[in-house]
């Protein structure tokens, strides 16, 4: 046995193992002690599934030296260093260095959900460890509780970069088996798509999800039904996130291409594991191809004016018409992108981008004015300093068996709303919407999405916004809206609707983008009311 003294094996002349430290499908990773340098090292045995044929093996073999030397050129604190990659018996095996501690996966077995505070401080350091790596070329392909390591100094160390997962062989899907953690696949991989730097994203967001929730958000009982969750379902809102809520969501988007970027997620994550909100700021972009419906005219129905309070009736019956049938198109996942960027290009071109913003301000008030929910206030609001005889006990002794119903409410702002220049609109141009959602009281979990007047849905349908126990009861989120068109005049509306705790929705707002083509020195000016203007651009006429 090589756990017995006297008759422990020796790899390559010289790491010998001396007892295992786990198991997976893909191996056994060892504490072994290296005999020329004199010290502790993990080695990673790696094993071929069952029923690879043999040129298959050797590839597969072949690959995980490359991908494991491509791992050792990661130079961060938080990335398990690879100090070798040892050949036996025709089998690679991987020399890395030992951390003590605990797994994530066992902290989480052992202590349940952790705070939203100490999730984003582990996210946020993973986070560190998965940039450096794409930097350097190099994806981990299975991010999950059990590859983050916490050291007993407090040091979070992210393990089997480049070789826990092998992608490529198409013999590998004939022995029946899923390789590596199908409820942290994101949906393009499930799919069986190239995976990229966002892939990592998506499993992040997975291990932070379950980090607070206690559970994996996709997980079900077989690992088809998993990844059939993963393509076709809609995330179940985070009920423990509390600030942490938004980052989740942003790095689960199923678009690839629309999750929320590294850069900035770190940001968030930190500012979160600080005991602070997301912040406010920064607007994502999500690209949209221009085809041919892009180019079409505006839509015949003209403009209505600015919602005067009528509007948001028709806003409403515009919006309720669709969500059956929007979540229809939801579930069957693998059209769901295309489906939602054909109806925004019908639109007329537009691309949108989100911006998650936090409302802060009176936070404390809020708290105050929705903590009671059998105080004596109510009945006290009859006018005169005497209770009247009949509705006011049983009015107050309802309300202090039950708290009050929940309410929700929305504020639509828009600025910058008519937009006529050179397109695409500069980002300080760009129709900007910003959307206040106050609820009566906390804690709370809003549901909502932006849609245009025709319905169509904004970045992907539903959201959640948390709204935990003891902070603010408004938030804010914010949209900007562009267009890669050169030329055309593209006109809508834009509102929010609220799905649960309630139904509601704000009034719409009107929005207008006019892209003019600049005119070639010495030309005439498109427009005959504009010949008398200075030949600057006069950037200044966005208005508003």
């Amino acid at each position: 046995m090589y756990g017995e003294p006297g008759h422990e094996r020796v790899i390559a002349g010289r790491y010998r193992l001396l007892a295992p430290l786990g198991e997976g499908g893909m191996g056994t990773v060892w504490r072994a002690r290296d005999e020329v340098l004199h010290r502790e090292v993990a080695v990673k045995e790696v094993r071929a599934p069952a029923g690879l044929a043999g040129d298959d093996v050797r590839r597969m073999y072949a690959r995980l030296e490359r991908e494991a030397w491509a791992a050792a050129r990661v130079a961060n604190r938080n990335v398990v260093t690879v100090y070798d990659v040892a050949s036996d018996e025709g089998r690679p095996w991987i020399v890395m260095e030992l951390v003590r501690g605990l797994s994530l996966a066992e902290v989480l077995d052992a202590e349940g959900p952790m705070p939203p505070q100490r999730a984003a401080h582990i996210g946020a350091e993973v986070l560190a460890a998965l940039r450096a790596a794409h930097e350097a070329g190099v994806l981990h392909r299975d991010v999950k509780p059990a590859n983050v390591l916490i050291s007993n100094d407090g040091r979070i160390v992210l393990t089997d970069f480049g070789i826990a997962m092998v992608e490529g062989s198409s013999a590998l899907t004939m022995t029946g088996e899923v390789i590596g953690s199908p409820e942290f696949l994101a949906p393009e991989r499930a799919l069986g798509r190239t995976p990229g730097p966002e892939s990592d994203l998506w499993s992040l967001g997975v291990l932070l999800y379950a980090a607070v929730e206690g559970f994996s958000p996709f997980r079900h009982d077989t690992p088809l039904s998993t990844l059939r969750a993963i393509v076709d379902e809609e995330l179940p809102p985070p009920r423990r996130a509390g600030p942490l809520a938004p980052v989740i969501e942003g790095l689960l988007r199923k678009d690839p291409e629309r999750r929320l970027p590294a850069e900035r997620a770190e940001q968030e994550l930190r500012t979160v594991a600080a005991g602070g909100a997301p912040r406010a700021g920064t607007v994502r972009t999500v690209p949209f191809p221009p085809t041919a419906a892009g180019r079409a005219e505006p839509s015949p129905t003209p403009p209505t004016p600015f919602p005067g309070g009528t509007a948001a009736s028709g806003a409403t019956a515009a919006a309720a018409g669709t969500p059956q049938d929007r979540e229809g198109d939801r579930r069957s996942g693998r059209v769901l992108v295309a489906g939602v960027v054909a109806l925004a290009l019908a639109v007329g071109g537009l691309t949108y981008a989100l911006l998650n913003k936090d409302g802060g301000g009176s936070g404390d008030r809020g708290a105050g004015a929705s903590a009671p929910a059998g105080t004596k206030g109510p009945p006290q609001n009859t006018g005169s300093g005497k209770a009247s005889p009949s509705p006011t006990p049983s009015e107050s002794e309802s309300e202090e068996s039950s708290p009050p119903p929940q309410s929700v409410r929305v504020a639509l702002e828009g600025s910058r709303t008519d937009y006529s220049g050179p397109c695409p609109p500069p980002s300080r141009e760009a129709p900007r919407f910003t959307a206040t959602i106050t609820v009566g009281r906390l804690p709370a979990e809003v549901r909502y999405r932006w849609v245009t007047r025709d319905g169509s849905v904004l970045d992907g349908g539903w959201k959640t916004l948390s709204f935990p126990e003891g902070g603010g009861r408004s938030r804010q989120d914010a949209v900007s809206v562009t267009t890669r068109e050169e030329s055309g005049s593209f006109e809508n509306e834009i509102s929010v609707e609220v799905r649960e705790p309630v139904r509601t929705s704000s009034e719409s707002v009107p929005f207008s983008l006019s892209c003019e083509t600049e005119t070639p020195t010495g030309g005439a000016s498109p427009s005959p009311s504009d010949t008398a203007g200075d030949p600057d651009d006069g950037s200044g006429s966005g208005g508003g």
